[in-house]
């Protein structure tokens, strides 16, 4: 039995028995990932203890949270959460940097007005769209999305150890709406890959998770995480790229 089998019975001797001691254990087991999830926000003004026990929680929250039912490994449930509370964490602390209170508010319009537009039109919305909803110039939108970065924990353009290359292919932010064609490039990228090499790449490249985090999450080895980042990567350079030229 390897380690996400392990996990999925303690879940359900939680879930279905009621068993304190499996919820005990599978904290105990699955804290190393809640603590570096915590260490990835640290250096942002909050100490890394403070941290650690938001992480603890968002973990517990996770546990208590999954559905058992469903065929989704527990890691790839547990990160989004534990995430969520690290941010939720940060937003009840106050904004990272110091921003006018009528940016901030028109921030959080503009995130709502995004969501809204994206469900109506099937896609991402432009800068001018944004303005027009929320009746603001379109410099308004673009001060309120470059405030929005003082949310931001954590960025697809930080240096990583291994496949930095690829999030080149993939585009970045440039005021908070050029990066909607790259999604639709990623998008196509990411639908040629299978479902366990799709978590693997959110794991990596969005999350931030090291290699050998990713593997005590899914339950492979290290080197075998290593072979398919490379050969995600390979396969949606190979998909994207002719589209990316053609455009």
């Amino acid at each position: 039995m390897d380690s996400a089998d392990e996990i999925r019975v303690l879940l359900r001797r939680w879930h279905e028995d009621g068993d304190h001691d499996a919820r005990a254990e599978l904290a105990e087991r699955m804290l190393p990932l809640a603590r570096s999830l915590a260490r990835r926000y640290a250096g942002k003004g909050e100490p890394l203890d403070d941290l650690e026990q938001v992480a603890s929680l968002g973990l517990l929250k996770a546990i208590d949270r999954f559905d058992v039912s469903r065929d989704v490994r527990f890691a790839t449930f547990a990160v989004p959460t534990i995430a969520g509370e690290l941010k939720r964490h940060f937003r009840d602390r106050g904004w990272m940097l110091r921003v006018p209170r009528d940016i901030q508010e028109l921030s959080a319009r503009v995130v709502r007005a995004r969501e809204a537009l994206t469900r109506d039109l099937g896609r991402s919305p432009t800068v001018d769209e944004v303005a027009r909803r929320l009746e603001a110039s379109i410099e308004q939108v673009l001060e309120a999305l470059r405030a929005a970065d003082a949310y931001r924990m954590m960025s697809l353009d930080e240096p990583l150890a291994d496949g930095a290359g690829a999030l080149e292919a993939i585009g970045n932010d440039d005021a908070g709406y050029e990066l909607a064609e790259h999604r639709v490039l990623l998008r196509r990228g990411l639908e040629g890959l299978g479902a366990r090499e799709r978590e693997i790449v959110r794991l990596r490249y969005y999350e931030g998770l090291t290699q050998r985090e990713i593997a005590r999450a899914v339950g492979v080895s290290q080197m075998h995480v290593s072979r398919l980042i490379r050969r995600s990567i390979d396969t949606m350079r190979d998909s994207i790229e002719p589209v990316a030229r053609a455009a």
